[in-house]
């Protein structure tokens, strides 16, 4: 009796098990893929297109647009594998009109679209199409892969074009998830290819404040202060590293995210507090937080020589020889020791 019920219980747990489990691929997307890895490209060819086919009687609805993504994808990359370079643009220019709301597939095939328009010397083509993902799909991931293509290609082609262009969209495009690359391109090509440095400080200082969450945050801080540099604003250059430093408080806890410019923030801090503020006290407390707040940092050695170049400035010789001193102990072979003992005799 109690045998007879494990049994009915244990089938009706694998009944359920095999309920809830995803779904298997759809068999002519399988067969395409075998197809693929067998060299027999028409045939896979012949299945991503029955796949187009099949995948909308798929159940539920988003299992069907992830098939259908998959079958219309996979058809265009087999052709772009396969150097039939003219089927894939087309295949790929094709997929918007097919893949309804599917806006992630949509934008990776302009995306790659766009590409091969560029590789293939199709200039004016591949733009519209790498345009159409920025301003179409902006919150999609491929729209910051097009705007990088954009960029990369525009820079030494048609700069200023490409900035008025990017410009007219920052308006349009700020609540999207794009707006922040947009803006950071557009820094990019001012401060390099215009050669427009106050312009582009405005931009790069506008991420940090109008998207605070943003990945690139951290580096157009740094950037901003590069160029408060270049344009002789040595207290703005301090304010924006100072920014850029108190992002470590915040920071502070398991799992927490460190710029990787902290420490370099931190050395170059106390060079502009030393050299063009004149603050000796501020800049010995910068150089002395590196070693300590960042004890991982490469460039330790050279917060400690500054430091002891700082404190011989400030005629502290006992301080300078205990920066020295910590120096040897910290990295005896360090280029700076030899530098530091150059700085005066230590008791």
């Amino acid at each position: 009796m109690r045998e007879g019920v494990s049994s009915r219980l244990g089938l009706h747990v694998v009944v359920l098990l095999a309920a809830c489990s995803a779904p298997a691929t759809l068999p002519e997307l399988a067969a395409a893929e075998h197809a693929e890895s067998a060299g027999r490209t028409d045939d896979a060819l012949a299945q991503y297109r029955a796949a187009q086919t099949r995948c909308h009687a798929l159940q539920p609805a988003r299992r069907a647009k992830q098939a259908c993504g998959e079958a219309l994808l996979g058809e265009a990359e087999l052709l772009q594998h396969a150097q039939r370079t003219d089927q894939a643009i087309a295949a790929y220019l094709a997929i918007p009109a097919k893949a309804g709301d599917d806006s992630a597939t949509c934008a990776i095939a302009l995306d790659r679209a766009g590409d091969l328009l560029l590789h293939a010397g199709r200039t004016t083509e591949g733009w519209t199409a790498l345009w159409k993902v920025v301003t179409d799909y902006p919150d999609e991931g491929s729209a910051t892969d097009a705007l990088k293509t954009l960029l990369d290609d525009g820079r030494t082609r048609a700069p200023q074009p490409l900035a008025d262009e990017m410009a007219k969209l920052l308006g349009a495009l700020a609540e999207t998830q794009v707006a922040d690359n947009l803006l950071w391109s557009l820094a990019d090509l001012e401060a390099h290819e215009l050669a427009r440095p106050e312009a582009a400080r405005a931009l790069y200082d506008r991420i940090p404040t109008d998207y605070p969450d943003s990945g690139l945050r951290d580096d157009a801080r740094w950037n901003a202060a590069q160029l408060s540099e270049q344009l002789g604003d040595p207290k703005g250059a301090a304010e924006r590293l100072r920014k850029l430093l108190a992002t470590r408080e915040v920071a502070i806890g398991p799992g927490s995210y460190f710029s990787i410019w902290l420490d370099d923030a931190q050395l170059e801090l106390g060079k502009l507090l030393r050299d063009s503020l004149g603050d000796l006290p501020g800049a010995a407390a910068a150089f002395r937080r590196l070693p300590r707040d960042y004890p991982a940092s490469i460039l330790r050695d050279d917060a400690l020589y500054e430091l002891a170049v700082t404190l011989a400035k400030s005629g502290d010789v006992a301080g300078r020889c205990r920066a020295v001193a910590d120096l040897v102990v910290l990295e005896p072979d360090s280029k700076y020791v030899v530098r530091a003992k150059e700085l005066g005799p230590c008791p």
